[in-house]
């Protein structure tokens, strides 16, 4: 049985900045990410971690427990698509498994199973789509 999804405040220690994730509950303090932390590009979509709570009352990292299943990807989206094509890019990286969110309505980020065979890539290449990648 999948538990109720939390929202917990994350604190980073290494960038000194707090933020909010969904997550599911494992245990008192493991978790499970169930959407991607736009800040820190650690917890992303199905990692596992343990934390501590400090004393402000914010989740402390203490462990990453499992690896993610997919791969993460991160682009700033830009005016050359309507917000329609968006979607129907986004419905088929969940056809085929992926998850895909917006945050700041402009940072799209694509999880895509390490083990499928859907090309992003090549996507972008039929609709001549130039995108703007950010990396870690």
């Amino acid at each position: 049985m999948q538990n109720e999804p939390v929202q917990i405040k994350i604190y980073d220690k290494r960038e000194k900045s707090t933020s909010t994730i969904y997550v599911e509950q494992l245990a008192e303090n493991q978790f499970k990410c169930i959407d991607n932390d736009i800040f820190n590009c650690r917890l992303t979509l199905g990692t596992e971690f343990k934390t501590r709570t400090n004393e402000e009352g914010c989740h402390e990292i203490i462990k990453i427990t499992k690896e993610s299943g997919f791969i993460t990807r991160r682009f700033f989206l830009t005016s050359q698509f309507r917000s329609s094509d968006y979607r129907l890019l986004g419905d088929e990286i969940v056809k085929n498994g992926g998850f895909w969110q917006v945050d700041f309505g402009g940072i799209a980020t694509i999880n895509l199973p390490k083990d499928g065979d859907f090309d992003i890539d090549k996507i972008f290449n039929i609709f001549d789509f130039a995108v703007n990648e950010i990396k870690d």
